[in-house]
């Protein structure tokens, strides 16, 4: 089977999930954290290398007060969880976004959980925190142009190369395959740069129902498509 090296994931879906179970929403959240191991290791056994996924968008802000900061603390509990879920699992987790919105505790556990686990040679996770492409791209404009105007690159260098190497994901290959559960059919301001050539597969499976079984399926659907390049 064709297995994409690295695939992106939009977890969506958490929220509507849990008040179908007469749940509140931070329950969903709760539970789709939980899936986030069951899926990498589940990812890591059928050959994929890297896996991406949007726990938390720039959008994400303007919901309500009290859904945010459980996000936040929900965020900062799966960080201390996943020091151990790294070793168990030899997994190297890393982190994009603009990390300078957090508090200072979270951003303390996210350097030393990158750290920490920079050895690992398994599954490359990568988390997206207040994440959104149009800032990602943005940020990279504004280091772009103040190293031209220091004199460190000239205008007729920058290329398609040397505009990924100012984004977040500069040190990881772009997706091959993008996964969105809970029935939604948009990126949402997800890795719009990254996804350019990118197969996408949309479920409406929600995230915390999103299993192993369900992951191979998708894949499997990957494997049927005729990847084409260049209008071939």
């Amino acid at each position: 089977m064709n297995v994409p090296e690295h695939i992106a994931i939009i977890l969506d879906g958490n929220g509507r999930w849990a008040k179908s179970k007469g749940m509140p929403r931070t329950y969903g959240h709760t539970v789709g954290a939980k899936n986030v191991e069951t899926i990498c290791r589940a990812a890591h056994d059928l050959g994929v290398k890297y896996v991406t996924m949007y726990a938390f968008s720039t959008e994400n802000w303007s919901r309500p007060d009290d859904e945010v900061s459980a996000l936040m603390k929900l965020l900062g509990e799966y960080i201390k969880t996943c020091m151990k879920t790294a070793k168990k699992d030899n997994l190297r987790v890393r982190f994009i976004g603009d990390l300078t919105k957090l508090n200072d505790s979270l951003r303390k556990a996210i350097e030393e959980l990158t750290e920490y686990s920079s050895k690992f040679t398994g599954l490359t996770l990568t988390i997206a925190i207040n994440y959104g492409s149009r800032d990602e791209m943005t940020r990279a404009i504004r280091r772009i142009s103040s190293d031209v105007k220091a004199g460190n690159i000239d205008v007729d260098d920058i290329d398609e190369k040397m505009f990924s190497s100012y984004l977040d994901t500069k040190d990881i290959p772009d997706p091959d395959f993008m996964i969105r559960t809970s029935g939604e059919q948009r990126l949402s301001n997800y890795l719009l740069w990254q996804l350019a050539y990118a197969e996408f597969y949309f479920t409406p499976v929600p995230w915390p129902e999103f299993t192993p079984d369900e992951l191979k399926k998708a894949i499997e659907e990957y494997d049927r498509r005729n990847r084409r390049f260049g209008g071939i």
